[in-house]
């Protein structure tokens, strides 16, 4: 069982930057890798990035890529998203989630992930 706590939302205007980060506890290790997904009314669930707890192997959404950077720190068991240079179209519910999956080309993919916090609400304004 593992508990996810998301947190670092709010209202930024376009270009600004904002830090998510989301805090894991319970059975960690169970974990390979933590990603980061988004969300908005009437729209699919997005990926955004992921990065493995071990190699610190990251992916990135082509979207985000250049603007975004994933990082972690085992020792406190917290994933963080820097975001920065953020646009309108970034707007969403962002989520964390955990997964098992050791493949780097499946972390796109929702169905992977065990374990979803809340999410955290980011609202950019142009």
């Amino acid at each position: 069982q593992v508990h996810l706590v998301e947190s670092g939302g709010g209202s930024v205007q376009a270009g600004g930057s904002l830090r998510l980060s989301c805090a894991a506890s319970g059975r960690t290790f169970r974990a390979y890798a933590m990603g980061w997904f988004r969300q908005t009314p009437g729209k699919e669930r997005e990926f955004v990035a992921a990065i493995s707890w071990g190699s610190g192997r990251t992916k990135y959404a082509d979207s985000v890529k250049g603007r975004f950077i994933i990082s972690r720190d085992n020792a406190k068991r917290t994933v963080y998203l820097q975001m920065n240079s953020l646009k309108p179209e970034d707007t969403a519910v962002y989520y964390c989630a955990a997964t098992q999956e050791l493949n780097g080309s499946s972390w796109h993919s929702g169905d992977k992930y065990d374990a979803w916090g809340q999410g955290t609400q980011v609202t950019v304004s142009s």
